[in-house]
């Protein structure tokens, strides 16, 4: 096996890297792997077994190992990890090779490394991966972006090894440069405002409702059997059941109410201002993990700081019902800034991206993976230039026919002082979406008042001044 010419090279056998070598091999296809700790590289052997996977101790042995000419994929952290190792592989490659980044890297990182190696005629991917370990093993969404050509090259190893939906392999080629990163980012971006819907609705069951961990189950298990059916949709249900072996207590008590993050939502939202789209959802998320993660500082507050002492006095299975249609709206509405973000991010960055093709990849694999996932499809596919899901006929009954649901858990929580932001700025959203008029007249009057920022009239063509004074 040592002498064997491998058909494409993995740096990095963390849990990511070895599960997709392995994950690579069981359909056929050989792979060498490389990680500076050997201890990895000893697990990558031990598992391979029989298959068509081997693990390289040297730099130099594991460039031996690979086919001319030579495809290396990168499974390492995002940032200074990526230079590093492009910097010790370009020595060993020739033009015509292939370099390909696996990690959650920063889409601009991605331009700047594609230009640089193609001044040197090495070809570059950009790949977004989502799926975790288990995705990796078994099969991910994949998201390449990068030269078309390039792509060709490892086009039947990624569809074999990504995960597949009614015969489909989850993965397409995105776009040119860092069209795969770029899609991966909002994919992320979505997850953190999907994560903090669905956090929102634990707590309005967990300190509005007091249900117990069992019942918690039970909503959750319940909500994915209908329409909200998806992945963090499962494992929500199975986390409320997990007991804890140090403690014998259920997991979810014993965790730390801190949420950290890696940064991708902030990425999210740092270009959506930029491309100036609306994002509020994911904003909004972004915000309340950095909330949460001054938890020293919140308890002091909580001594200080009193809210109204009330408890909810209604139905509460009629309450979980219209939770549950507020969920599916929030998210809808989730999906939808993500979809826009990519929308224009496709025209500023001339990515050329196919939404249909998008959603169709993140049904199966991927961590944002959901039923509704088919019907963003459908939608997209009906119609390509689609400005927003909301104005989609299907999408735009499933908003309006529960939109009382979701005011009215917005109005309980702030009479119960639970917060919830990331459902109440989706409902803001909406609200200011279909608002055929907005106050933004005054914010431009105000801006023309004091810094002479000039304003458009609804009556006459052209830019107006007033001495206001």
């Amino acid at each position: 096996m040592e002498k064997a010419r491998y058909e494409i090279g993995m740096i990095g056998l963390g849990v990511m890297g070895r599960n997709l070598v392995l994950n690579m091999a069981d359909h056929g296809y050989s792979v060498a792997g490389y990680d500076i700790d050997r201890e990895k590289v000893q697990a990558l052997r031990k598992e391979a077994g029989d298959r068509k996977a081997h693990g390289a101790e040297t730099l130099k042995e594991f460039i031996s190992l690979l086919r001319d000419p030579k495809a290396v994929m990168m499974l390492v952290p995002a940032g200074p990890p990526v230079d590093s190792v492009i910097e010790d592989i370009v020595p060993h490659l020739k033009p015509g090779d292939l370099v390909i980044d696996g990690g959650n890297s920063y889409f601009k990182d991605t331009d700047r490394r594609e230009k640089s190696l193609r001044e040197k005629g090495i070809g570059y991917l950009g790949v977004g991966i989502s799926g975790g370990e288990h995705g990796a093993r078994y099969g991910p969404s994949m998201m390449p972006g990068g030269s078309k050509t390039a792509y060709e090259r490892v086009k039947p190893i990624f569809e074999a090894a990504s995960a597949h939906v009614n015969e489909e392999p989850c993965v397409a080629y995105l776009g040119p440069g860092s069209a795969g990163h770029y899609v991966k980012m909002v994919h992320n971006g979505i997850e953190y405002g999907l994560l903090q819907l669905i956090a929102e609705t634990y707590d309005l069951m967990k300190r509005g409702l007091h249900l117990n961990n069992d019942e918690l189950h039970t909503v959750y298990k319940s909500w994915n059997e209908k329409e909200l059916n998806g992945y963090l949709m499962e494992i929500t249900a199975n986390i409320f059941r997990h007991t804890d072996e140090k403690t014998g207590k259920r997991l979810i008590d014993v965790i730390l109410d801190a949420a950290r993050q890696k940064g991708t939502g902030m990425w999210t939202s740092q270009d959506a201002l930029e491309l100036q789209v609306p994002v509020p959802t994911v904003d909004v998320a972004v915000a309340m993990r950095n909330l949460s993660s001054i938890e020293k500082e919140r308890r002091e507050a909580s001594k200080v700081l009193k809210g109204p002492a009330q408890e909810f006095r209604g139905d509460k299975e009629r309450f979980i019902e219209r939770l549950g249609n507020a969920l599916y709206t929030a998210m809808i509405i989730t999906y939808t800034q993500g979809m826009n973000q990519l929308r224009a991010a496709s025209r500023t960055y001339r990515y050329g991206f196919d939404l249909e093709a998008v959603a169709r990849i993140w049904r199966g694999g991927c961590i944002i993976r959901a039923a509704l996932l088919e019907d963003i499809r459908t939608a997209y596919r009906s119609q390509p230039d689609l400005p927003s899901l909301l104005v989609n006929t299907h999408f735009a009954q499933e908003v309006v026919s529960r939109q009382d649901d979701l005011r009215a858990i917005i109005s309980t929580a702030s009479e119960l002082a639970i917060p919830a932001p990331a459902l109440m700025i989706s409902l803001a959203y909406f609200d200011g979406y279909r608002s055929a008029w907005l106050p933004a007249n005054l914010i431009q009057a105000q801006r023309d008042y004091f810094g002479a920022h000039t304003y458009e009239r609804v009556d006459a063509e052209g830019v107006f001044h007033t001495r206001w004074e």
